[in-house]
């Protein structure tokens, strides 16, 4: 928050990136391989 005061800037693009990872597991949810999570998650968003 104080960030916001200092430089004008804000988290949106971290929180963005969050809520696609959130997405993302919502949408593998039973997945028991997280290897293959990991890296479908790097092949989408890298």
């Amino acid at each position: 928050m104080l960030n916001y005061f200092d430089n004008k800037s804000t988290n949106a693009s971290a929180e963005s990136f969050k809520a696609k990872i959130k997405a993302l597991r919502s949408q593998f949810r039973g997945v028991r391989n997280v290897k293959f999570f990991l890296f479908r998650l790097s092949k989408i968003y890298a």
